[in-house]
């Protein structure tokens, strides 16, 4: 696993920066490369904010510039430590309690993940000359999404 670290200066001004030695490997590469990269942000916060990291405008604002810049992002966010989910929660609307933890807004989480399952289906078949849906269909998994059985099939159907 690799961590980036995103600091606050980065936040402030937008800097896509950190994210550099992944967006200049070849597309090939980094979609091939796996949920292996953990974003860490260094946000300050005062002690009696009661926010996550995710309800703060800066950072949100942040990954949804990171989202837009590289759509491949989800797919090679870590799953196990929460990368992914940290990511999709700045990106997606959600609600957040103590006691339920997050939970996604359904219909924006629908929208959102069908929208980057089409739109990552199409890059890596235009990139890598294959598809990797099993790893997509474990991208939506991680995020308690059910993707319907007949989801690929439609999407195979389809015409341009």
């Amino acid at each position: 696993m690799e961590s980036v670290q995103i600091d606050a200066d980065a936040i402030r001004r937008l800097d896509l920066t950190p994210l550099q030695p992944w967006a200049a490997r070849s597309l090939g590469e980094v979609l091939t490369q796996g949920a292996t990269l953990e974003l860490s942000f260094d946000w300050p916060r005062q002690a009696d904010d009661p926010r996550e990291l995710a309800e703060c405008p800066e950072p949100r604002l942040w990954a949804l510039r990171a989202d837009a810049r590289h759509p491949w992002l989800p797919l090679v966010l870590e799953r196990d430590q929460g990368s992914l989910i940290r990511h999709v929660a700045m990106v997606v609307p959600h609600r957040f309690s103590r006691t339920d933890g997050l939970r996604f807004e359904p219909e924006a989480l629908e929208l959102w993940i069908t929208h980057r399952l089409m739109q990552l289906d199409d890059l890596c078949s235009q990139t890598l000359g294959r598809s990797m849906r099993g790893n997509l269909s474990q991208m939506a998994a991680s995020l308690g999404y059910e993707l319907d059985a007949g989801f690929w099939t439609l999407l195979d159907g389809a015409v341009s």
